[in-house]
């Protein structure tokens, strides 16, 4: 029996569930590592001996042996040693945060088996830079960029737009005062809001040339099939500049779409050049037909799309997973 390690946390959704159900029906056995109950609930152990390593994940509920894992799927690590700040003095927290992150971090990258990604795959996934660099290379369109703490750099680049721009972070981003936490999302910046950029300097930003849209898009891959959909994100005022905003008020707005070829090849000669084999992708659809690549995520949340095809994304990443689809190696 093929055994899939699942690298997740205790209050992920509904995915976790339809994958780890399609992995039983295939004759698989998927296995739940959730990281914010490590170290608190969970205990792992690699051992070598007698020239041979064993890795065993004990869950207080059951001992998993995870030395003959056929795969992993990477799909998050939040909260990863949640509990810790309570349990030790203050000035212990932090190297013991580093032990636990280098232990599961270690333990995933030396394990002999398919991975659906490498850690090292998300963190070069971190530069959004390279993505578009990567994107372009592979004949896609992308937007007017400046990546920047330089707040002339920025004035100089606003300049030459002559519009507003779009001001992102590179990576999830919430900010947390007291038990409420605040969502950066992508917002729009207009010349008469340069003055009060000098604290740009302290935290570099991404900014881009405003795109108008027809369409937004979500594609999502998985091996080598994809699953595109499409969502007019311009008919609730709040959701113009970034869908996440209204994305509950959206969720029965997303239809099936129909990438052009050009755009289709593209995307996979993208996936082929990182080697991934999951990947969620943005892209606009500007009113003049033509297709902008955004960013790719290789956690990228796919759960509301996968109830409109019948869990056929989730199927699909089963079959990856157990080794009957098509796979980047």
């Amino acid at each position: 029996m093929k055994k899939v390690l699942i690298i997740t946390h205790s209050r992920d959704n509904i995915c976790i569930d339809t994958v780890s159900g399609f992995i039983n029906e295939m004759g698989g056995e998927p296995i739940r590592f959730n990281v914010d109950q490590y170290p608190l609930d969970y205990m792992l152990t690699s051992t070598y001996h007698r020239k041979q390593w064993k890795v065993l994940l004990d869950t207080g509920s059951k001992v998993h042996d995870l030395t003959d894992v056929a795969a992993i799927w990477f799909r998050r690590s939040f909260n990863i040693g949640q509990g810790i700040a309570e349990v030790l003095e203050k000035e212990y927290v932090e190297p013991s945060m580093g032990e636990i992150k280098r232990t599961i971090y270690g333990m995933l990258e030396a394990l002999n088996c398919f991975k659906m990604e490498r850690y090292s795959v998300y963190r070069r996934l971190d530069s959004k830079e390279e993505q578009l660099r990567v994107a372009e290379r592979n004949g896609l369109l992308i937007p007017e960029t400046c990546i920047t703490n330089n707040p002339a750099a920025l004035r100089s680049f606003m300049e030459k737009q002559g519009a507003p721009l779009i001001t992102k972070m590179q990576s999830a981003f919430a900010i947390y005062r007291g038990e409420d936490e605040h969502v950066v999302f992508t917002n729009e910046l207009r010349p008469d809001q340069l003055d009060d950029l000098e604290t740009l300097q302290y935290c570099p930003m991404t900014f881009q040339e405003k795109l108008e849209k027809k369409l937004e898009l979500r594609v999502t891959i998985v091996g080598g099939e994809i699953f595109a959909f499409s969502v007019d994100s311009q008919r609730i005022d709040n959701a113009g500049i970034d869908w996440r905003k209204e994305g509950v008020a959206l969720l029965n707005d997303w239809q099936p779409y129909t990438l052009p070829g050009n755009i289709h090849r593209s995307l996979l000669g993208l996936m082929d050049e990182y080697r991934l084999n999951y990947g969620a992708i943005d892209i606009i659809l500007t009113p003049d037909d033509k297709y902008y690549f955004l960013e790719i995520n290789a956690a990228g949340e796919y759960f509301w799309l996968d109830r409109l095809c019948d869990h056929a994304i989730s199927k699909h990443m089963a079959a990856v997973l157990m080794g009957e689809a098509y796979r980047r190696d």
